[in-house]
């Protein structure tokens, strides 16, 4: 393990490095340091040496060129146990640097304020500091890198036993530093692609996530599950919300607090969303939340057992009171009275997520999905309709029953196809999901319908391509259908609820959901 005999400190992020500093020069290694660092060190008593003082070169271009010389890079990027490497390095008179700490100008803090000026984030790229990272990281048998302040304690304690850093954590740091610089690079592209307007989809495909938290599991126990969140985002979503109460989040109560949460950002009026298996089993809307909730929970009493229950309104006492006379695996909301946590909180294991402000917002961005071997990425779909619906049959939707259309047509878009979705115009009443015939789809959702159909509307995710779902909706009690249209057999489902006296609308827009 190579002996520490000099180290360049150049850091952004100031915070505990005067302490690491100052276990460095108790060990005797020489500190070679940059601009406002080097000032701060000083200042606490720790000898330092300039940069431009190792380099016989001043810093210049308003500090854009600091450390970009051979007399600093050289020391970095010295094979030790090259003989050549190590003649040329004596010859120039050039020394060893042994440990780099660097982190990087604040280019991610700098972009994340919505009134940044487009010079301000130019400047705040770094180029030094990312090149005397890759240097070091590239030759780790050697040199140690560090660019996370939360390392510095433990290099201490290393360094309170030995001057030098084992082989082991000079790979670790390496590996690290090239995942930093990566995601600094990968922060950098995403902003250019969006101020400079670039494809949607480009040649290369850049994604940066951030380690949140290691889940309880993956789908399944013997699968290991994480979280990781995007940086960039500042819509309402289940990744910035704030447990409150309950055991750690698995893989399973993310995916299903993500759909639910989505569905419930189709409505502004307050509204109920319930969630099992990733698949709405009951929502429903009502100037009363407590109402709200008890008519969702009632287009399947059965499936909201165990399920994840989403509002868009403060939970107080009442409603919270009702939520937990049965099993809820956890709980969204914007925020809780003191009154409904007291009452969550008899209920251990629920887990209890505060949203914070709530927004109906969607971003437009690209969603991905992972594959064998690669990755699927398509525009998020945050499209309901596409134009005024047609109406196609001989009687038009009255008032109530478009209201009911349109209430259906928000769920369905957020059910696994096949889908159909029965419904009034403020609650679900009968789902049929992730069926593989459409006319199959059309039967669960009657057969699982509590209440009676009769007046009930439909919705379908995706045309009929017979007229067999029409005949079974009008068999239920159905009096009015919404789907997108454009099979060649319309005219045998238009004519069919011609036939039945329902009347039909087309959106014009499908709401496949795999």
């Amino acid at each position: 393990m190579p002996e520490l005999t000099r180290a360049l400190i150049s850091v952004s992020d100031k915070s505990g490095i005067v302490e690491l500093a100052r276990a460095l020069a108790k060990i005797g290694v020489e500190i070679i340091s940059t601009g406002g660092t080097a000032k701060l060190l000083r200042e606490n008593g720790i000898q330092v040496k300039e940069v431009s003082e190792v380099t016989g070169f001043p810093e210049m271009l308003d500090g854009r060129v600091k450390t970009l010389h051979p007399k600093i890079h050289g020391g970095i990027l010295a094979v030790r146990g090259n003989r050549e490497h190590m003649r040329q390095l004596s010859e120039k008179g050039m020394g060893r640097i042994d440990l780099v700490i660097v982190n990087l100008y604040p280019f991610e803090q700098t972009i994340s304020n919505k009134d940044v000026k487009h010079e301000d984030a130019i400047e705040n790229i770094d180029i030094g500091g990312l090149t005397l990272i890759r240097a070091a990281a590239k030759n780790y048998e050697s040199v140690g890198v560090v660019v996370d302040p939360s390392d510095y304690a433990a290099i201490m304690e290393k360094l309170r036993r030995s001057k030098s850093l084992s082989d082991e954590t000079r790979k670790k740091l390496a590996l690290k530093a090239f995942q930093h610089t990566a995601r600094y690079d990968s922060i950098i592209s995403d902003y250019l692609e969006k101020k400079f307007g670039g494809d949607l989809f480009p040649h290369f495909l850049n994604l940066t996530f951030e380690k949140q938290m290691e889940l309880r599991y993956g789908e399944n126990p013997h699968q290991r599950g994480a979280f990781y969140r995007s940086l960039d985002s500042d819509e309402t979503s289940v990744s910035r919300a704030r447990k409150l109460q309950g055991k750690d989040l698995s893989y399973n109560n993310m995916l299903d607090a993500d759909s639910a949460l989505d569905l419930l950002k189709e409505f502004d009026e307050p509204a109920a969303v319930i969630v099992k298996h990733n698949n709405p089993c009951g929502v429903a809307v009502n100037k009363n939340m407590k109402d709200a909730y008890l008519k969702a929970r009632a287009t399947d009493p059965e499936a909201a057992f165990g399920g994840v229950v989403a509002l868009n309104r403060k939970v107080d006492a009442d409603t919270a009171s009702q939520i937990t006379t049965i099993l809820t695996d956890v709980m969204l909301a914007p925020e809780y009275s003191k009154e409904a946590l007291e009452i969550f909180s008899k209920k251990k294991n629920m887990r209890v997520l505060e949203l914070g402000k709530f927004s109906t917002k969607k971003e437009d961005r690209r969603e991905s999905r992972s594959i064998n071997g690669g990755l699927l990425v398509e525009e998020r779909n945050t499209k309901l309709l596409m134009g005024e619906p047609k109406v196609v049959t001989k009687r038009k939707p009255t008032e109530k029953e478009m209201k009911a259309l349109l209430f259906a047509w928000k769920v369905c878009k957020h059910v696994k196809s096949n889908a159909i979705v029965y419904a009034f115009e403020d609650r679900t009443v009968g789902i049929g999901a992730g069926q593989m015939k459409r006319s199959d789809a059309s039967k669960l959702g009657a057969m699982k319908a509590v209440e009676s159909l009769k007046g009930a509307v439909l919705a379908s995710d995706a045309f009929f391509p017979f007229r067999d779902s029409v005949d079974v909706a009008a068999k239920a009690g159905v009096t009015a259908i919404i789907q997108p249209g454009g099979s060649i057999n319309d005219k045998e489902s238009i004519d069919a609820c011609n036939e039945h006296n329902i009347a039909m609308v087309f959106t014009g827009v499908r709401h496949f959901k795999h």
